[in-house]
């Protein structure tokens, strides 16, 4: 073994400052004249020896973890490991720098055009054999970065002898590191561009610590998925076509303490038995701070290992679908928190956020905003979308806060905030995000929907990309669009005293006047039953009997009326108090030794007949989204509180639904109806005793009168129970 020439002092100094380029031309083996010549950077060993088939050489000591020499007379590089000796142990190791780039170059054109539909298989940590070795490949995109290395628990957090090379002009930095494998927990250490340090978990790990630790972890998923006639058929009827109850679950609360495969055994048997389609799962991806419900991501690949593994989330995934039921999850691509040790100013300098620190800024939240103008953080966005659904079997994107993205001036006032180029106040760059996402969803994830949360009166939100408005915009692409109007009008009318609600009347019928102008889904969530909102049925006036008959009649309107709908937990049992991520819903209230039992057991009865015969009644779901599924019968008794609509399938068959707000039973109540039936017969009434109400029921079925009503040649007389719903069908 010869000495090897010096190496370089600038190379020297960049690779212990951890600001080398290309650190692969300086260490590892390379051919020289005479020989071969090896250099290793091992911090804190104490001596290196090269080990291949017939040699065995102990490296020079250059002092400041720098080992190296020279192989005479080789004239390749031999197959070779290191010894690498420390103060109590010696270890036999593949060098990293041995090893050609793992990262092909189609991966780095994609990434480069920003169109990588699969991002998570080129960044981040991938296990894999390279070369005929196991271990895990790390890339990362880092722009700005002087320099990256590897830390983790393989080498005490220390990543100066694992510096990364820069894969040329795309900003990535990749390192094979050999025996590296799942588990293992790293992260970034990142030279800024001013020469200061920052270790930051990866932006695309798809496992990681429980908060509040932060590190990632090396993971692949070895989930055996037997949901195959789920996937084969959920693309077989457009969505706004069909049936669609949605159950909002927040799963770390649902029963506190349940991992997800604890979940599994519980919560599908409990949707199904309730029978909602579908649950929408508020944001399963990592979060450091709980009290955000998840609504402020800083892994977006990652969904949160509080309760347990990936492999465990696709468990219950996997589990719900064998029951049957769909799932959505929230999805948060408008904005991330600034923990310093993920995204924000990510390699020094703005990047996942906008340059601009006024556009960067959130001002609801404290939070930062993604620059949707740079093609990289719109592919790592879009690729997201598409991780979630293509990964993890989801079958719908409930995209949060999309009134926020759409808006340069969202909650700015005048002066904080700089027009568009059209002088305009939409943010163009978010909407084209929003197109891209939406048609790259739909393109490649068949049966999923992706369902807008927006407040305002956005033109398009659910039109196709490719269709332009009178706004001059293509349609934001999305499938649905939850109905904030509704939701906000209707909990206004109901919180009124009955004698109050007939100057409120409008607020019930104003919903039709736009009802077609999107795909929509009628939500009762989360955010409408915490911090001083109330419960829903807390928000009804009277006692306690009135409270729980306008909850159940305001269900029953809700159920009927075009669009979809969307219940939190807890809602469906009648629960009192705010929810709160703490402690949950209260079982204890269906605890059959509590002496009001029955009362929360007969509103969750109601539920599961609601969606009984919801999902059997085509004209409740069919054709939610055109005219002709709908007619007003009586939109216009304020006096009375009552309201009559009917429903049309696709065939024509009805369903009339009439929902009395007032508390006094309305006898021989004249409504018209489509002639061609000689009978309707009673299929839902909110009021049954079984539900907890006065059992005021129309029992036999209802005859049409010859006798002109509500612009029909034929009309029935039936009784309306008092603060109730009740649904008719022809016999």
């Amino acid at each position: 073994m010869r000495p090897a020439p010096p190496l370089a002092p600038e190379d020297r100094e960049r690779l212990l400052a951890g600001a080398h380029h290309d650190p692969h031309a300086v260490l590892g083996a390379h051919t020289v004249r005479g020989g071969v010549a090896l250099r290793i950077l091992r911090p804190y060993a104490r001596g290196v020896t090269v080990v291949a088939k017939g040699l065995r050489a102990e490296l020079h000591d250059e002092g400041e973890g720098f080992f190296s020499g020279i192989l005479p007379a080789l004239r390749s590089v031999p197959d070779y490991k290191l010894l690498v000796a420390y103060e109590d142990t010696e270890l036999e190791i593949h060098d990293p720098y041995r090893f050609l780039p793992a990262l092909g170059e189609l991966d780095l054109h994609l990434i480069g055009e920003g169109r990588h539909e699969e991002l998570w298989k080129a960044l981040g940590a991938e296990p894999m054999v390279h070369q005929d070795v196991t271990g895990t490949r790390f890339t990362v995109w880092a722009p700005n970065a002087r320099g990256v290395r590897i830390a983790g628990d393989f080498n005490y957090w220390d990543g100066t002898g694992l510096p990364m090379r820069s894969l040329g002009a795309s900003g990535v930095w990749e390192l094979f590191l050999p025996g590296v494998g799942e588990g293992a927990l790293y992260k970034f250490d990142i030279t800024r561009p001013d020469g200061s340090h920052t270790m930051r978990a990866d932006p695309m790990a798809r496992r990681t610590e429980v908060p509040p630790s932060n590190a990632s972890i090396v993971t692949a998923s070895h989930h055996v998925w037997h949901d195959g006639d789920w996937m084969a058929g959920r693309a077989d009827r457009p969505v706004h076509e069909a049936p669609l109850s949605v159950y909002e679950v927040h799963l770390g609360s649902w029963r506190p303490g349940l991992t997800y495969r604890q979940l599994a055994a519980q919560l599908p048997a409990y949707v199904r038995d309730l029978g909602f389609t579908h649950v929408e799962l508020m944001p399963v991806a990592e979060h450091p701070f709980g009290g955000s419900w998840g609504y402020q991501v800083t892994g977006f690949y990652a969904p949160t290992s509080r309760m347990g593994t990936p492999d465990d989330f696709r468990y219950l995934v996997d589990a719900l679908h064998r029951a049957g039921i769909g799932v959505i999850v929230d999805w948060v691509p408008a904005h991330f928190p600034k923990d310093d040790w993920a995204l924000a100013e990510f390699d020094g300098r703005p990047l996942y956020e906008h340059t601009d620190p006024e556009r960067a800024a959130h001002p609801d939240w404290g939070t930062l905003e993604f620059d949707y103008g740079r093609k990289e953080i719109r592919n790592f966005l879009v690729a997201n979308a598409v991780y979630w659904c293509q990964e993890f079997h989801i079958d719908g994107l409930r995209v949060d806060a999309v009134a926020s993205m759409l808006y340069l001036d969202y909650s700015r006032e005048h002066g904080e905030w700089t027009p568009n180029v059209h002088g305009g106040r939409e943010n163009l760059d978010a909407v084209a995000f929003l197109q891209e996402m939406n048609a790259t969803v739909y393109r490649r994830c068949p049966g999923v929907v992706t369902i807008a949360e927006e407040s305002t009166a956005w033109d398009g939100v659910t039109r196709a990309t490719h269709h332009v408005g009178p706004g001059g915009f293509g349609g934001l692409g999305f499938g649905l669009k939850w109905n904030m109007g509704w939701m906000h009008d209707s909990l206004e009318y109901i919180s009124k005293e009955p004698v109050h609600r007939k100057y409120h009347h409008h607020e019930m019928t104003f919903s039709m006047v736009y009802a077609y102008s999107e795909n929509y889904v009628l939500p009762i969530s989360h955010d409408e039953v915490v911090h001083g909102k109330q419960a829903l049925v807390s928000k009804m006036p009277g006692d306690w009997w009135q409270q729980r008959a306008n909850h159940r009649a305001y269900l029953g309107f809700m159920w009927a009326h075009p669009g979809k709908q969307l219940l939190f937990m807890g809602q469906e049992f009648a629960q009192g108090a705010e929810w709160s991520e703490g402690h949950g819903p209260d079982w204890w209230l269906l605890d059959p030794s509590y002496s009001a039992e029955p009362d929360h057991r007969g509103v969750r009865d109601l539920v599961r007949d609601l969606n009984t015969a919801y999902t059997a009644s085509p004209a409740l779901w069919q054709r939610d989204t055109v005219p002709e599924g709908f007619a007003w019968v009586e939109g216009d008794a304020a006096e009375d509180n009552v309201f009559a609509f009917l429903r049309f399938a696709a065939d024509d068959a009805p369903l009339l639904s009439v929902s009395n707000f007032s508390p006094v039973v309305r006898h021989e109540y004249r409504l018209g109806v489509p002639e061609q039936f000689s009978a309707w017969t009673e299929v839902l009434n909110t009021d049954a005793a079984r539900y907890g109400g006065s059992d005021v029921l129309n029992t036999e079925p209802l005859k049409p009168e010859p006798v002109p009503s509500h612009g029909r040649p034929a009309s029935l007389q039936l009784t309306l129970p008092p603060l109730a719903t009740v649904w008719l069908r022809p016999a």
